[in-house]
């Protein structure tokens, strides 16, 4: 079958003997790890609409600010085309990409733990030069330091919550990373929506919250367990066992152990871990995990709605207030989604959600191409109908993405790479996430502004293009313990002709 995976655990080599239990210890963990999502959810939210904000264009971007009143009464594409805003905020996706290779470094050679704490400390500072920016260097600088903290965040909380969860609740524990981005973009949406009433420094304040889920993630970081996988692979395997039945609940974990000691003697004979990546034995995970997948979630345009959600509606002809607003409710929506995907997709897996989600994407961007074709434009301003409209097919976009691309965009990469390619996958996957992330975010006013309502359709092809690369090139993850999703592309019926039977004996050798 073409789209068909291997699902049949029982022809894996010890899964059926893994124990669990879930405990307080587990739990505890798993939360404060995923408190780094909050950190990218926040940015995320609040970029945005700070940037919308008269107070800060005012003091940065005056001639946005007078361009973007001097139209007050038109429905302009192009009010917000201006490189400079733009790079405000794609500066920090541009730091997140140079970092992450850093971050690979720690996060193998330290753990998982340490990056963590790297990152929040890096968004620390950062939120705090931006709160009390002076010009827009200062502004950019702060970015910077928020995009190293979200490079080694983003690097490191996939892997730690795909590692400390069992095979069968994996799915949902790492979602736990969507989760609280999609709940970092809606409390920053409220915060925006307060401080915007709040002349003329509510934008330092929508900035300088940032640094409460930073303090947070750090302070929870001293005290969060390493995984056993990365003990292991550092060579504590007494430490690493010990964690392991802490976290599982049990003291049977032999299978399990053995399981990752196996994985682990493989990983210290990888001198060159990028190097170990292009061998033919890894091209599947190359291919979906760190190029494909990371690049197909930034061009579905959902985050081209995140960042400039109260932008859009303005430049729609939506007033100040009521931008925010729809802002606040499309992002609710993408929470939404998260809690439907935490509760389901260990039930019908991922291909189902990233095919189902793929279809209805792909509609609702043809329906907001081809409304605001009929509808929009030639200064024109949009009906009370017609913008009604708009908000909810948008909510319903946003509502697939959070389902479908968003938490498995993070997720499937997190899970098929193998120990010792994993630290530098996940670097790869981060790195192609911030290029595509930073060049959506630097381009799309500029093409909101030039292509009007292609930009819509352009968005709907590239969903197509993404949903057949899922449904012929993805098995199906679901339930697979980490260390033996390398056994699924053995018997998937395209990839099964490029891995090589050298490749599949390497990990036994």
């Amino acid at each position: 079958m073409a789209g068909g995976g291997f699902t049949d655990t029982g022809n894996l080599k010890r899964a059926h003997l893994y124990e669990y239990r879930i405990t307080g210890y587990f739990i505890f963990a798993c939360v404060i790890a995923a408190s780094g999502g909050s950190l990218f959810g926040y940015d995320l939210g609040v970029s945005g609409g700070v940037t919308s904000m008269d107070d800060f264009l005012k003091e940065f971007f005056p001639t946005v600010y007078e361009k973007k009143h001097a139209h007050l009464h038109e429905t302009d594409y192009c009010k917000y085309d201006n490189q400079i805003l733009t790079l405000f905020t794609s500066s920090l996706y541009f730091a997140a990409l140079f970092t992450t290779f850093g971050a690979s470094y720690v996060t193998r050679t330290r753990g998982r733990r340490a990056s963590i704490l790297v990152g929040s400390t890096s968004f620390f500072i950062g939120a705090l030069v931006n709160a009390f920016a002076k010009n827009i260097a200062m502004l950019i600088i702060g970015r910077c330091f928020l995009g190293a903290g979200i490079g080694f965040g983003n690097q490191a909380v996939p892997l730690y919550l795909s590692e400390m969860a069992p095979a069968k609740i994996r799915g949902a524990i790492n979602q736990l990373f969507q989760l609280t981005t999609c709940l970092g973009i809606l409390v920053a949406n409220f915060i925006n929506y307060g401080t915007e009433k709040i002349h003329p420094w509510g934008w330092r304040l929508s900035l300088g919250l940032a640094t409460l889920p930073a303090t947070i993630m750090f302070v929870g970081g001293i005290f969060l367990p390493e995984t056993p996988n990365s003990l292991i692979e550092q060579g504590k395997l007494e430490e690493g066992r010990k964690i392991l039945e802490k976290v599982r609940g049990t003291t049977q974990v032999d299978a399990e152990f053995d399981d990752l000691v196996d994985a682990s003697n493989a990983a210290r004979d990888i001198k060159h871990p990028f190097k170990n990546l292009l061998k033919r034995k890894n091209r599947p995970q190359l291919v979906i995990g760190a190029l494909g997948i990371p690049a197909f979630q930034q061009l579905t345009g959902n985050n081209s709605i995140l960042f400039y959600a109260p932008v859009i509606f303005q430049s729609l002809g939506f007033s100040n207030d009521a931008a925010l607003y729809s802002a606040v409710i499309t992002n609710a929506a993408l929470v939404v989604g998260a809690l439907i995907s935490m509760a389901f997709v260990d039930k019908f897996g991922r291909r189902a959600f990233f095919l189902e989600a793929g279809v209805e994407m792909f509609i609702v961007m043809v329906a907001v191409g081809i409304t605001l074709a009929l509808k929009f434009g030639d200064g024109k301003p949009i009906s009370k109908g017609t913008g009604v409209f708009l908000v909810v097919v948008i909510c319903l976009f946003v509502l697939a993405y959070g389902r479908s691309w968003g938490p498995l965009g993070w997720l499937v990469p997190s899970e098929i790479f193998p120990l010792e390619a994993r630290s530098a996958g996940q670097s790869i996957v981060v790195c192609v996430n911030m290029i595509f992330t930073a060049l959506v975010a630097q381009c799309f006013l500029v093409s909101l502004c030039h292509l009007k309502y292609g930009i819509f359709l352009l968005f709907a092809g590239l969903i197509f293009i993404m949903s057949a690369f899922v449904f012929f090139l993805l098995p199906e993850t679901k339930q697979v313990p980490i260390e033996e999703v390398y056994l699924l592309w053995q018997n998937h019926w395209f990839w099964k002709k490029i891995v090589s039977e050298q490749g599949k004996l390497e990990l036994h050798v």
